[in-house]
C-alpha cells in the first residue's frame, strides 16, 4: 500500500526486509524457529480472496496510526509468515513500513491476517517517534529492547499486567485449524525466557499442557492463548 506519492513496486525491498527481520529474530515467537511463507497451493480463491481481504484491512488500520504529516512517501505491506515449531505461534502477520528517505522497519502480531484486530495493529506499531526517524532515513529500533536480566531489569510491578496468574487452566493455539488447532493446559511461569534469547526476547507465559509438552506463549493475546472454559 502507497500513501502520498505514486511509486514503483517494492515486493524486493519488501522481502528483503521481512528475511532480514525473520533473520534477526524481532519478536519473540521466531526466536531460533524455521520461518517460511504460508503454502497457498491448496487455497482455495475464496480464502484466498479473505486473506486479501484482510491483508488490505490490516494495512488500513496501520495507515490510521500514522500521524498525518508523516504518511507522505510511506509504503506499508502485509504478509504472513509461518513457523515450523509447534511451540511458537502457527502464523504470525508481519507489518513492512517502508519510506521513500530509506528509512524502513517491520512489525509483527502473533495471528493469521484474518484473525488481527484493529487494536491488535494501533499496540503494535511504532511510536510516532519511531517514524519520524523512518521518514527521515534514520535509523531507530523497534519494537524497543526490553531487558530484563540486567542492572536495569525493569521493576516486576512496572511490566503490563498479564491476563493470566501461574496455576489458571488455560488453551493455547499450537495449529493452524480455527478449531482443532487448541491444546489445553496450565500456566506454569510468567515472563519465561531461555537461554541464549536476547535481552528484548521474552514471552508472556510457559503453559505446561495436558499431554506433558512445556511451550510457552509468545503474546498476551486471544488468538494465542485464552481462557479455558
Amino acid at each position: 500500500r502507497r500513501v502520498g506519492v505514486a511509486a514503483s513496486s517494492t515486493n524486493n525491498q519488501t522481502t528483503a526486509l521481512l528475511l532480514h527481520w525473520i533473520e534477526s529474530n524481532r519478536i519473540v515467537s521466531t526466536i531460533h524457529k524455521k520461518m517460511f511463507m504460508p503454502q497457498s497451493s491448496t487455497e482455495t480463491a475464496k480464502q484466498k480472496q479473505l486473506k486479501r481481504s484482510a491483508f488490505s484491512q490490516i494495512e488500513t488500520w496501520a495507515v490510521a496510526c500514522v500521524p498525518p504529516k508523516l504518511r507522505h512517501g510511506l509504503q506499508i505491506s502485509v504478509q504472513e509468515v509461518q513457523c515450523g515449531d509447534p511451540n511458537c505461534a502457527p502464523i504470525d502477520t508481519a507489518i513492512t513500513i517502508l519510506y521513500d528517505a530509506g528509512g524502513r522497519g517491520m512489525t509483527g502480531i502473533p495471528a493469521e491476517a484474518q484473525d488481527v484486530r484493529e487494536e491488535d495493529v494501533q499496540h503494535s506499531m511504532p511510536t510516532e517517534d519511531v517514524l519520524q526517524a523512518w521518514s527521515e532515513g534514520k535509523e531507530a529500533e523497534w519494537p524497543p529492547d526490553v531487558d530484563i536480566d540486567g542492572d536495569d531489569a525493569a521493576e516486576e510491578d512496572e511490566r503490563p499486567q498479564l491476563r493470566f496468574q501461574v496455576g489458571q487452566k488455560v488453551e493455547c493455539r499450537i495449529g493452524n485449524d480455527p478449531v482443532t488447532g487448541w491444546a489445553g493446559g496450565e500456566v506454569i511461569q510468567l515472563w519465561y525466557r531461555e537461554q541464549g534469547w536476547p535481552p528484548n526476547a521474552w514471552a508472556p507465559y510457559k503453559i505446561l499442557l495436558d499431554d506433558g509438552r512445556n511451550i510457552f506463549a509468545p503474546a498476551d493475546i486471544d488468538q494465542v492463548i485464552r481462557r479455558k472454559d
